[in-house]
C-alpha cells in the first residue's frame, strides 16, 4: 500500500478513514477529500492549523493517491469527520 500523507509546508504526517471539507473564502466551493484508512486526525488538525496560521499550502492526498493543494489563506472552515459509510441518516440515526 502506497504511503498517503497530508503536508502543510515542511509538515508531512500520515493520515484515518474519514473525510474532509474545506470551504474557500471568498467561494462557495467546497472541496471535499476521502482520506485513507490509516489517517492521524490529530496530525491533521496540526497540518490545517499550521497551513492557516503560516499562509502556507495545505497538501491532502486522498486514498486513491490525488494530491489536492489549498492555500492557507484560502481556508475559510475545515470539515472532519468519517467516511460516507459510516455516516447514518433517518430516525434511527
Amino acid at each position: 500500500m502506497a504511503d498517503r500523507t497530508v503536508a502543510s509546508a515542511m509538515h508531512r504526517v500520515s493520515l484515518d478513514a474519514m473525510d474532509v471539507r474545506i470551504g474557500i473564502s471568498e467561494s462557495p466551493q467546497v472541496i471535499e477529500v476521502e482520506l485513507s484508512d490509516d489517517t492521524d486526525r490529530a496530525g491533521l488538525k496540526t497540518s490545517i492549523a499550521d497551513a492557516i496560521s503560516s499562509g502556507s499550502m495545505l497538501w491532502v492526498t486522498d486514498k486513491k493517491g490525488k494530491e489536492t493543494g489549498v492555500p492557507g489563506s484560502k481556508i475559510a472552515f475545515v470539515d472532519i469527520g468519517t467516511t460516507d459509510a459510516d455516516r447514518r441518516i433517518g430516525f434511527g440515526a
